[in-house]
């Protein structure tokens, strides 16, 4: 009520010190015309004196009263104009009347329709209430809402898997498509999708539901491309990487020219050391210059050391280039790859800050180079899909490796790279990426209790991110560890 007090009293304030000044305009006016016409009676007066005394000569006196006779004349037309003005001092006092009611009105009128009693919202509750407004939640909330008064319709839970997928709302996307299938009935493509939200829901990996679904897909449809994929991926997660470059291969062989997919397979093929060159055309059509898939190969003839130094070499030259033209996005995901490839992860990920300070005044380039730059990153996605982001901790390959060990020390080699994850979250806890990894690689380890206890501790390091926490509550909840 003080706050309000003191807003009334400089509104007062103001006003008044608009009004004084209109109040007092004629009084001063009239009191300035007067003084004038005493001067120059004044002076009419002193020329007379002067010309009779001898003073001035006839003709300088002559041109001296004409000059302040016709001042006179002026001032006495200033005086008269005020009086003018004085003869309706009842309209004068009406608009000062309106002045002062306005903001007087404005205020009473703020008392009864306004509520300046309640407090001020809170900046997270704002910008709660500004996501759940935005375009995707809205349509999201109407489609489940749709949903939950048709339970039966197939389309709208189509409609919702993909959505959910993109959003990281894994464990929703899983059931979304097992409601398809149950409705809609089995189909390969169907099969393949449930597979893909069964991947991404385990953080990557190929489990065996997820198996059991993509064996049902291919059994439908032999040349289905995801469940083909990711038959690949079992097979790399399995140790096996002779089968996953086979089955690769095999779908480049089969692709038709300019596949959208085609280089997430090469991209995978690459990971695994079975690099394919892309077909001729590609470097017009946009393949970004430097150390190819075919010179890397090339390199197998020399000794181990010569190889090193030549394909490093050929980073360094397109690191260089890439200093004087920091606008080619193609090379940046180029050398961001290489270093990937050859475990330069320090470098990998100074390039891609040297590429987003290169590229912050050009954001369709900078998002162009975000999205392939993740692309290129841990586990694969499906060739029909955006792949998934890759998160520093276990990946997919770390397990895969694991498998070859014994189940002691695969268990103990797990623990150690949750460990990791877990203690480089203690030093950048601004991470939503990380903690969700470490979440889900608790629950897979069945740790639940662990899990909770990191869902806290990530709660407090993103507390003063209000994006990043809404991403980590949404897997809590998916996981099942909201209280």
């Amino acid at each position: 009520m003080t706050l309000w007090l003191v807003f009334a009293l400089m509104t007062a304030a103001a006003v008044f010190a608009v009004l004084w000044p209109l109040s007092w305009r004629g009084a001063s006016a009239r009191a300035q015309g007067g003084s004038d016409l005493a001067v120059y009676r004044d002076q009419l007066g002193e020329i007379a004196r002067d010309r009779a005394a001898g003073l001035i000569g006839e003709s300088e006196a002559e041109a001296a009263k004409v000059e302040v006779s016709r001042r006179l004349i002026a001032a006495a037309d200033s005086e008269q104009a005020g009086k003018t003005v004085d003869a309706a001092p009842q309209a004068r006092d009406r608009s000062s009347l309106w002045r002062l009611l306005v903001p007087a009105g404005a205020a009473a009128l703020y008392i009864h329709l306004g509520s300046p009693q309640l407090p001020g919202k809170p900046l997270a509750a704002r910008l709660k209430t500004i996501h759940e407004k935005s375009p995707i939640a809205k349509l999201v909330a109407q489609v489940e809402t749709h949903l939950a008064k048709n339970p039966n319709d197939a389309r709208g839970y189509e409609v919702l898997a993909p959505v959910y997928l993109r959003l990281g709302r894994f464990e929703d996307a899983v059931r979304a498509c097992r409601k398809i299938i149950v409705l809609a009935g089995d189909s390969a493509t169907r099969e393949a999708d449930l597979g893909e939200a069964l991947v991404a829901a385990a953080n990557g990996v190929v489990t065996d539901t997820a198996k059991n679904a993509f064996e049902k897909a291919l059994k439908l449809d032999p040349n289905e491309l995801k469940a083909q994929f990711f038959t690949g991926v079992m097979a790399q997660q399995d140790g096996d990487n002779e089968k996953a470059a086979g089955i690769w291969r095999g779908m480049l062989a089969r692709a038709p020219a300019n596949a959208p997919w085609a280089p997430a397979v090469r991209q995978a093929l690459a990971r695994i050391g079975r690099p394919v060159a892309p077909p001729a055309g590609a470097t017009a059509s946009g393949t970004p210059r430097g150390p190819t898939a075919a010179q890397i190969a090339g390199a197998s003839n020399l000794s181990p050391n010569d190889r090193a130094a030549m394909i490093r070499g050929m980073v360094a030259k397109l690191a260089a280039r890439l200093k004087q033209n920091g606008d080619d996005v193609n090379g940046w995901v180029r050398l961001v790859r290489s270093y990937r490839v050859l475990g330069d992860m320090q470098k990998a990920h100074a390039a891609m800050v040297d590429a987003e300070k290169a590229l912050k005044d050009k954001p369709d380039k900078l998002r162009t180079f975000k999205e392939a730059a993740a692309n290129t990153a841990g586990p694969a996605a499906a060739p029909a899909a955006a792949p998934l982001a890759t998160v520093p901790g276990p990946s997919a390959a770390d397990v895969a490796a694991a498998s070859k060990r014994s189940t002691a020390d695969r268990s103990s080699m797990i623990h150690t790279m949750v460990a990791r994850l877990a203690d480089r979250l203690k030093q950048n806890g601004g991470d939503v990426a990380g903690w969700q990894r470490l979440l889900r690689a608790y629950m897979v380890l069945g740790e639940r209790d662990k899990a909770v206890a990191a869902a806290a501790d990530a709660r407090k390091a993103l507390a003063a991110e209000p994006a990043k926490l809404r991403e980590l509550d949404d897997m809590i909840k998916s996981l099942g560890l909201a209280s």
